[in-house]
């Protein structure tokens, strides 16, 4: 969605109280209206604007008045607009937003608003802006301002979007355009009713309503027309028209459109980055269809890639890359497939752009086989699944938000209603008692209520750090694991290894008993090496949540089963849901597994193994059964193993039970609490 950079200016009503100021204030009231004046020639440079602004905003500090400094501000925030320095814009926002509550404007409380929502979406703190758009929604519609609600609502239904909210965004967007029903159709009017059609198409599209998202484009696309200039917006919804066609099978009209669009006047001049995504969209739908020029449709693949590479268009160049990896795939020619898979998978990664990074991984699991390919395709599910979780929490922070803002919204309300039985019981009883301990309840009330805003504020502040600082401790986490995963691999192991090609060629200079003893030696150097690279890989391992502990547990007992030379089974049900697991309580199972793998190999001469995790009344059970020689359970001694495992369940608030007799192998049963 564009937003309007027309709606966000001018932010205020400056309003002078009528006092007589002093000469002195008053020169200096005037040398800051002359500086500001001068700010804005045309032909100015940047630097000297900037320098101007920030002498009349000294000017305004030492005068001390709240209007002229708001004034002076305001001017400064236009200033690091126009400049794209949204940290700074954001920075003195806040001090607007300070002065602004300290005049107590309503309007220009709900502009800032605004404001504060636009500066944190361009400095992708999504949930912040979420809050301050409805911040200023709710001012918006208390004071029946219908244009500025409009232009909230849309703003919230864009955010909406992008967190797949759908029903969300489609409810915001008709809200914004039923408020700009009796409204003078404006350029300005036109063209945030265009985009709020979009808005709705895109849900609609989203949710599989086709007919419903044509429809909307539709009016979108007349919309355009009844605009003076409508911003290429006719061409922009045409191609969403093609898009939407092309996705629902009906290739020959897409293609159709994509070639119109190209017939556009000077569209190459105006426009060479949708330019080179529409040669792009037409190429891929020309492959489509199924009868193609292939040499046509490469030229046209090259060209568009080499538009957006001379523009340094990421995003239309990545769009490009994963279209002709594709068609490359589609026509048998697997190496160039290969290639530009590589290289979409590669720019979506640095650009973030998760929907093709999807897309590339799909391609290459297919493309590198069986092997290769399933790392993607792992890979692939992984990103699926953190995507819908955050999508999940970004919703549910989100109604959270809406929530605590409707609270204070009602209690603000309520205040006022006070207010005005205050003004009644005043006049109503004219004592001076009454009156004087209204006013200290009052005041007491807003206190209350200003607390909880400041709270609420500071809350927000100290989640944003928190998740600062995870990010830091994970990376750090992280490094120290590969760290020391690689001091043991390369480290450790290589002098071991050494060591054991030293012992081994002794052996032929020697008699056959010390021959035989220090064989003994190079056996046990290697069982080290097995044992320190197993260490180098536990340490290199994440426990990450879902589907991917049950992969690192089948993973650990193929490896080691393997080692051993014991066949397995292993069975695990899909009701535990990881996610909601601990760490502490992962981690402590997988030791449980590794320890009586390695009790069995050790000491059980056992040929087969069954492993199984499930779920029982909120319980976890975990069963490990050996066909070994078996214990007595009652004669023998706990060993350090048996003692270690016994410890990690009773760590997590678990039972262990071992039962064996003498030859019949050995079971272990572990519970353990499951909380969902």
């Amino acid at each position: 969605m564009r937003l309007n950079f027309c709606k966000i200016l001018p932010l205020f009503f400056i309003v002078y109280f009528g006092y007589s100021q002093s000469s002195k204030t008053k020169t200096l009231a005037d040398s800051i209206q002359i500086l500001i004046s001068s700010s804005e020639a045309i032909d100015i440079s940047n630097k000297n604007r900037f320098h101007l602004l920030q002498k009349a905003n000294t000017l305004a500090t030492q005068i001390g008045n709240d209007s002229i400094i708001l004034n002076a501000q305001v001017k400064m925030s236009y200033y690091y607009l126009d400049n794209d320095d949204y940290d700074n814009y954001k920075l003195t926002n806040y001090k607007i937003l300070d002065i602004s509550e300290r005049i107590n404007d309503s309007t220009a409380l709900g502009k800032i608003y605004f404001a504060l929502g636009y500066s944190h979406f361009f400095t992708e703190e999504k949930d912040s802006s979420y809050y301050y758009y409805s911040k200023s929604a709710a001012v918006y519609d208390k004071l029946n301002m219908n244009v500025d609600l409009s232009y909230a609502l849309g703003s919230i239904s864009k955010l909406q979007l992008d967190g797949k909210d759908y029903y969300g965004a489609s409810e915001s967007a008709v809200k914004g355009l039923n408020l700009l029903k009796d409204v003078e159709e404006t350029n300005d009017i036109l063209d945030q009713k265009w985009i709020l059609n979009n808005t709705l198409s895109t849900a609609a599209q989203a949710l599989d309503d086709y007919d419903q998202a044509l429809a909307y484009y539709d009016i979108a696309y007349k919309i355009a027309g009844r605009m003076v200039n409508d911003f290429n917006n006719g061409i922009y919804t045409l191609n969403n028209i093609a898009f939407l066609k092309r996705k629902n099978g009906f290739y020959t009209e897409a293609k159709q459109i994509y070639n119109e669009i190209l017939t556009t006047n000077d569209l190459y001049e105006v426009d060479p980055s949708f330019y080179a995504l529409i040669l792009e969209n037409l190429a891929y739908t020309n492959y489509l269809t199924g009868t193609f020029d292939e040499a046509k449709t490469i030229t046209m693949f090259e060209r568009s890639y080499k538009i957006a590479d001379s523009l340094n268009d990421q995003l239309t160049k990545v769009g490009t890359v994963i279209s002709m990896s594709k068609f490359y795939n589609g026509i048998d020619d697997k190496i160039k497939a290969l290639k530009y898979a590589n290289k979409a998978y590669s720019l979506a990664k640095t650009l973030k752009t998760n929907d093709i990074l999807l897309e590339s991984m799909l391609v290459l699991s297919e493309l590198k086989g069986d092997d290769n390919g399933e790392i993607y395709l792992t890979e692939y599910i992984k990103l699926s699944d953190s995507l819908l979780k955050v999508e999940r929490n970004t919703r549910n922070k989100r109604a959270r938000i809406e929530f605590e803002t409707d609270k204070i919204e009602a209690q603000n309300e309520q205040i006022s209603k006070e207010n005005v039985y205050l003004v009644i019981l005043l006049i109503g009883f004219a004592l001076t008692a009454i009156i004087v301990y209204l006013f200290i309840s009052q005041r007491a009330k807003n206190r209350k209520l200003k607390l909880i805003q400041l709270q609420q504020k500071a809350n927000e502040d100290i989640y944003n750090l928190m998740l600062i600082q995870q990010d830091k401790i994970d990376e750090a986490r992280a490094k120290e694991k590969i760290r020391v995963s690689k001091e043991l691999h390369d480290g450790v192991l290589g002098r071991l290894f050494g060591t054991r090609l030293s012992l081994d060629s002794i052996n032929f200079k020697e008699g056959k008993e010390a021959m035989l003893s220090r064989s003994n030696y190079i056996n046990q150097l290697k069982t080290l090496e097995d044992d320190i690279r197993k260490i180098s890989h536990e340490l290199n391992t994440d426990f990450v949540s879902g589907t991917g502990f049950i992969d690192i547990v089948s993973e650990l007992i193929e490896n080691q089963t393997n080692a051993y030379g014991l066949k397995n089974e292993f069975n695990y049900t899909d009701d535990i849901s990881w996610d909601l697991v601990s760490n502490k309580t992962k981690i402590n199972i997988y030791r449980v597994i590794q320890e009586s793998m390695q009790n069995i190999y050790k000491h059980a001469n056992a040929k087969f193994i069954k492993i199984s995790i499930s779920l029982e009344k909120a319980v976890i059970c975990l069963d490990i059964i050996d066909d070994g020689d078996g214990f007595d359970t009652s004669k023998s001694k706990r060993g350090i193993g048996l003692k270690n495992m016994v410890s990690r369940v009773e760590d997590i608030g678990g039972s262990i039970i071992f039962k064996s007799q003498p030859g019949n192998g050995t079971t272990v049963n572990v519970n353990i609490p499951y909380t969902n």
